[in-house]
């Protein structure tokens, strides 16, 4: 009886290009309560977002892994790879975040169940809404990740195994910021839905945030209210942040937008730089110094 090995197309594919899947080492158990700028408000905003993205980076891959057989594109299918690894990667980071935290004055859980079954109802939708979903989120995971890197001065007031974390997952959320946007544009190339969509997930983004970190900041209230300078200037750049990134966020619904006509290069460039000598992460290639675009 002979026995035969079927192999998928994509299975055979060139490495990717500018996607470096890398494994973070770091303490989570080291990093304060309100690691971000001493700021209650954008710590637990930055704790709620993480408490999402175990299962949300899950669905990303599991909305790409829905179409991936249809994508004929060789390069594009080493993407989707280095994609699923990096994303993975972010997951495993985030569970072991989320996991430190968990404490009697800090529950994560209710909110985790909540997701989990809103994640079971999505998955029941047509492939062709649960990648735009993933494209929507992605454009959101994006223009954070290049906020945090374009405000050094602000990172400077972070532990050093919160500026591992979240600038690593930020280098990345860029790097593989097109992916599942070609993929949707492979297969489908609907933008109306695409932007329809959009529409759906800031909605919904921004109010399953604001409530989160609302839980959080209540179940932190001995800590949290005191810091009334801390929570003060947070609420300052977060206002600051949601106004320097409308227009970036609003590029999305142009008829031509496709997620790399945002430039990123020096910014990435040189927190790469910065992660490889200051931190010594693996997996960021040691480079000549450069000056920190303004």
């Amino acid at each position: 009886m002979t026995q035969q090995t079927t192999q998928k197309a994509y299975q055979n594919r060139p490495k990717a290009i500018g996607i470096t899947v890398r494994r973070l080492q770091f303490n989570p158990h080291k990093i304060s309560r309100h690691y971000f700028a001493n700021s209650p408000v954008m710590s637990h905003l930055l704790t709620a977002l993480s408490s999402t993205f175990p299962i949300g980076e899950q669905f990303f891959v599991h909305s790409v892994r829905n179409v991936r057989d249809r994508v004929k594109d060789e390069k594009l299918q080493a993407q989707i790879a280095a994609f699923i690894g990096q994303e993975a990667m972010h997951s495993k980071a985030h569970t072991e975040f989320n996991d430190a935290w968990r404490s009697d004055d800090y529950n994560l859980d209710r909110f985790q169940a909540w997701l989990a079954r809103k994640d079971q109802y999505v998955k029941k939708l047509d492939p062709k809404v649960q990648l735009a979903i993933t494209c929507a989120f992605e454009h959101f995971t994006a223009l954070l990740g290049g906020y945090i890197l374009r405000h050094p001065e602000v990172l400077s007031t972070l532990d050093e195994d919160a500026v591992k974390l979240w600038v690593w997952h930020a280098i990345e959320e860029i790097e593989h910021r097109a992916v599942a946007f070609d993929v949707y544009q492979h297969v489908y190339k609907d933008d109306k839905l695409r932007r329809l969509i959009m529409r759906s997930v800031t909605t919904g983004f921004a109010s399953l945030t604001f409530y989160s970190a609302t839980r959080l900041f209540l179940q932190d209230k001995k800590k949290s209210v005191p810091k009334v300078g801390g929570n003060i200037f947070g609420l300052y750049l977060l206002g600051k942040m949601l106004i320097q990134l409308l227009p970036e966020y609003l590029s999305y619904y142009k008829a031509d937008f496709h997620p790399s006509d945002i430039d990123y290069t020096d910014i990435v460039k040189y927190w790469k730089v910065r992660l490889a000598q200051e931190y010594s992460l693996e997996g960021f290639v040691e480079n000549k110094p450069i000056t920190l675009p303004c």
